[in-house]
């Protein structure tokens, strides 16, 4: 009784120590910042590296009451929903292309993968080139094939602003969920559609008896962490328009910016860090819940 007893302490040890640099390394990069992050909104901190005075949910209140925030808010959300859609539409027909056995299918692959790993400061000079109203590629082909009297301004308007950003990031991320989905339509056994044929099934049968629903776990996580990585995309949107025009590309992270760096309110941007991580939290727990397959708890 006793040699098993310090055989399972001993593995509960020797399970622990192998667990602790990765319990350290994420103390060190998520619940240090997050705490700092919670230390400072707590304080009217306007420049960095002063103290600033205690004052304990002010910045939380005076955040809340900001009309900015809720704008910013409902601009996020229109992004991050604009950027799902898109994007798993493009990964999802790509992902179908890929699977495909064609002469090239392996260059195909390997084209994808290195368009995701393009620098993004590359993909905003490239789209910002393609889509400018004077020299644009696009606007070019718009006038020349008379399918508009006369340039586009693809980042003038706010829809459009708005618009074409969901484009640029869609084609930013893609490959990375196709890449993914392709990983996850690989282990589909292939008797399955084998059988389904035998059976007549058609395409388009097979896609959704099979296909969709064996993807739909890496689907779930994908969504999750899509939805979480295009809520904090930053660079794509403060390299292209810097928020604008007018304020209506601003979403929470390029607000969050801008009231720390350029209105110097350090402790309400970090109020409003701790209230996005809060929000983000909630949505991640709701995402794997709802997009969890029936009959899990």
């Amino acid at each position: 009784m006793r040699s098993a007893r310090t055989r399972a302490r001993s593995e509960a040890i020797a399970g622990m120590l192998m667990v602790a640099p990765v319990l350290l390394w994420l103390a060190a990069t998520i619940l240090y910042p997050l705490g700092a992050a919670v230390a400072i909104s707590l304080r009217d901190i306007r420049v960095i590296g002063s103290d600033g005075g205690f004052v304990g949910f002010g910045n939380y209140i005076d955040v809340l009451e900001m009309a900015r925030l809720w704008a910013a808010l409902g601009r996020s959300l229109v992004w991050v929903a604009g950027n799902a859609v898109l994007q798993t539409l493009l990964a999802l027909g790509t992902t179908l292309l890929l699977n495909q056995r064609f002469r090239g299918v392996r260059l195909v692959r390997v084209w994808v993968i290195l368009s995701w790993i393009v620098p993004t400061i590359v993909v905003v000079i490239i789209w910002r080139w393609l889509l400018g109203t004077s020299g644009g590629v696009v606007n070019y082909l718009l006038v020349t094939l008379g399918l508009v009297d006369r340039p586009v301004g693809f980042f003038a308007g706010p829809g459009s602003a708005m618009a074409s950003l969901v484009v640029i990031n869609s084609w930013r991320w893609f490959p990375f969920v196709a890449v993914m989905l392709l990983a996850g339509l690989q282990r589909i056994p292939a008797d399955l559609y084998e059988a389904a044929a035998i059976d007549g099934a058609g395409p388009w049968q097979r896609f959704r008896r099979i296909t969709w629903p064996l993807l739909q776990p890496t689907m779930l996580v994908l969504g999750v962490v899509g939805t979480l990585l295009s809520f904090n995309v930053f660079d794509i949107i403060w390299l292209t328009t810097a928020g604008g025009p007018s304020g209506s590309t601003q979403t929470l992270p390029v607000l969050i910016y801008e009231t720390a760096f350029k209105s110097y309110r350090l402790g309400q941007a970090a109020a409003m860090s701790v209230l996005v991580s809060l929000l983000l939290m909630a949505l991640a727990v709701l995402l794997t819940r709802a997009l969890a397959p029936k009959g899990e708890g």
